[in-house]
């Protein structure tokens, strides 16, 4: 665990780092080691070679996002109108914003433009967005508050004390010697900062010492406070509640969901020495029942408070401003911009303006599309990292493409997309396919599944194989490439999905449901069940599935949760040879019969090219940030990681508020970031299409 600071320089920027000014700070990232083994492990990872290649992941909704910081005037100021203002530069996205004292129009703000979530500033005063005092071995930042000279952040680069545990913790810095000093106790985990008035006190939602449960709707947390002075003597001041936000110096609201099923914003107060023998304090609950409130941020005189809300029969997130006196609400944003979600308001000092961030909208000047590819921060000097705009990615054997699936709605189908990001092809539209596998013999051959997407055993979902001809000289001047789509499983046989070639092309591992229960079969690649062989791998009432043959040939990886078969959300990882023999799972969480490693929920395996590490995505670093504060996440703790075969040198690669899966690994060094294409006019259109959180319902 890291015990020692980083000093950091200022960088600023206008419009995003550069690709060569992006690979300087991956540099400056690796310079200091963030990982260390597990609990688990015994042995140090750096017996090991490390990973390399090229990774290519899907990120749930984040191209999507678009997301700018705006601000407006507070309706209970004397203005002829409100008139909505840009306080970010449309670049990445911008995000979780706070106004810098007494710079009404200055912000501190989050923004991915330099590949993973850093700390920047930016105002009227200025001409560029100005990169803050950020730790350079840190891949994740979060609610950044400057107060009194001082910053103070969320940061998740040393690792807990054990696993499901969040890396989230605070930290502080002067802005002017930048010095990092750690304000959360080592083996404690917190969100949501708040600052006082004064600056004296703050406060944040905690797990304190506990290990994440597992709950992600609503996190267990606690509001603590403690002294700037002596951030070690922590006060709980109320159980169960998160994003706490300050007025004055003795009184703090936050929300959670009351026994009613409503978020609703809540209420404490104490004294100011925190020497009240009474803590934890009940709250008293502010907002009435029938409007959801969240994110609350409290006007300086306590009679207001700027929260975000959802509402019965409508489907977007707005800004509002609750009066505490005349138990009111005052619309903000809904009559801006009606179908745009907003989030998480905060307020200037003198309660003047009000800011929040959203979709930035068509008529903005700015980042306007979706690259197919963009890169981000990967802790591994060998290993690069894209995002890719859809699912499933599987790369041709050159690695010049990748083939994947755009989405399951809008635009199925089955699309190829140059490893340059450059061009995109359709080959199947307007039909769902999911999950894909190239042939690693030949040039032109794509596996994927066709039909409906998690299903029942008995859903009808064929294994079909896909060959096309893409010529070289006219490749550019179309959008789609006739393909001819041959299936290779029987109709009658249900549900038959996520195929993956062995490295020789001549067979296919699949799940299939035609036994009642869905477990691994291995189909000729060419013939299929019809005129081919097709064999049964895996046998039992449990689920096998996701599998990925190694490119030495002589495993097949695969998630399952055999180990329990009643439950149907944790899946561990096990491999198996190709002829049945050798099962035995990979214990990754904790050796075996410990109390951890059943509360393993890993999925979407592939092999390194050498077939000694496995990636996958995992909960095992719980929940990074308040999932509520976000667009929809069916599950905000996955991240990706690499591990031995053995079940040791465990390394995380990715940390953020979002589920990120589907991985697909090349090996070759040839795709190489400053090969990447991100004009402006390369990729879809940026359009803000995302969800609300799922879970939160209005109908009760």
């Amino acid at each position: 665990m890291l015990r020692h600071y980083i000093r950091t320089t200022q960088i600023t920027d206008t419009i995003g780092l550069s690709l060569l000014h992006f690979r300087r700070l991956l540099k400056r990232l690796r310079t200091t080691t963030i990982f260390k083994p597990t609990v688990t492990e015994q042995s140090s990872v750096q017996m090991y070679m490390e990973p390399k290649g090229t990774i290519v992941f899907t990120t749930v909704g984040r191209p999507y996002y678009g997301f700018d910081v705006f601000s407006i005037k507070s309706p209970f100021v004397n203005a002829p109108k409100f008139h909505e203002h840009r306080l970010t530069d449309a670049t990445s996205i911008n995000f979780n914003a706070q106004f810098v004292d007494g710079q009404d129009q200055t912000i501190v703000f989050i923004s991915e433009r330099s590949g993973s979530p850093r700390i920047y500033q930016t105002g009227p005063g200025s001409s560029k967005t100005e990169l803050l005092p950020s730790i350079p071995c840190s891949l994740f930042h979060d609610r950044p508050v400057a107060r009194n000279d001082k910053l103070f952040f969320i940061s998740s680069h040393e690792q807990p004390d054990q696993i499901f545990k969040s890396w989230s913790a605070l930290y502080s810095t002067d802005l002017k010697a930048s010095k990092f000093t750690r304000l959360t106790p080592y083996g404690v985990v917190d969100y949501s900062p708040s600052v006082s008035y004064s600056g004296k006190f703050i406060a944040v939602a905690s797990y304190e010492s506990r290990p994440w449960p597992g709950e992600f709707h609503e996190l267990n947390t606690d509001i603590v406070v403690f002294q700037e002075s002596d951030p070690n003597k922590r006060v709980i001041v109320c159980e169960r509640g998160g994003w706490p936000t300050w007025s004055g110096d003795s009184t703090i609201y936050f929300h959670r969901q009351a026994d009613d099923g409503w978020w609703s914003i809540f209420r404490v107060s104490f004294p100011e020495n925190l020497e009240f023998l009474g803590f934890p304090i009940a709250p008293t609950r502010v907002t009435p029942p029938g409007v959801h409130c969240f994110t609350p941020a409290a006007f300086h005189d306590g009679k207001r408070l700027a929260v975000a809300t959802r509402r019965k029969n409508r489907n977007f997130r707005h800004i509002e401003i609750y009066d505490r006196v005349s138990k009111e609400f005052y619309p903000v944003t809904e009559t801006l911009n009606p179908n745009f979600h907003h989030y998480n308001p905060f307020v200037s000092a003198n309660s003047e303006f009000i800011g929040y961030h959203r979709f930035r909208g068509d008529s903005t000047q700015g980042q306007s599309t979706i690259p197919h590819l963009e890169p981000v921060a990967s802790p591994i000097e060998e290993l690069r990292m894209l995002r890719l705009n859809g699912s499933f990615p599987s790369f041709s054997p050159d690695g010049g493409l990748i083939v994947f699936n755009h989405d399951f709605e809008l635009n199925a189908g089955l699309k190829i997309v140059k490893s340059d990001g450059s061009k995109r092809w359709t080959l199947i539209k307007d039909r769902t396919a999911f999950y894909n596998s190239w042939s690693p013999t030949e040039k032109h051959v794509i596996y994927t599944s066709i039909g409906p997407i998690f299903q029942s055993e008995r859903a009808t979902v064929q294994i079909a194989r896909v060959s096309f001809q893409l010529d070289p000289s006219d490749g550019n001047n179309r959008e789609e490439i006739p393909c001819n789509v041959k299936i290779l499983t029987k109709e009658e046989t249900g549900n038959n999905a996520f195929p993956s070639c062995s490295p020789d092309g001549k067979f296919l591992v699949f799940r299939s449901g035609r036994s009642g229960h869905k477990n691994l079969y291995v189909l000729d690649a060419v013939n299929g069940e019809f005129n081919g062989d097709i064999r049964q791998l895996t046998d039992g009432p449990w689920i096998d599935t996701m599998p990925s043959w190694s490119p030495k040939g002589d495993l097949i990886a695969f998630s399952s949760n055999r180990h329990n078969p009643d439950n149907v959300e944790a899946f561990s990882l096990y491999v198996i040879k190709p002829d049945g023999s050798g099962l035995r799972r990979i214990h990754v969480a904790g050796s075996e019969g410990s109390s951890d490693v059943d509360r393993e929920r890993i999925n979407h395996v592939c092999f390194s090219a050498d077939g000694e590490w496995l990636l996958f995505t995992a909960n095992l670093g719980a929940v990074i940030a308040e999932p509520v504060s976000w667009p929809n996440q069916f599950q905000p703790y996955g991240d990706l990681y690499v591990v031995k075969l053995d079940g040791s040198g465990l390394r995380r690669l990715t940390w953020n508020g979002y589920e990120n899966g589907t991985p697909a690994w090349h090996p070759g060094n040839q795709l190489d970031l400053g090969k990447l294409r991100l004009e402006e006019d390369i990729g879809d259109k940026l359009r803000g299409q995302f969800d609300e959180p799922l879970w939160i319902s209005c109908d009760f």
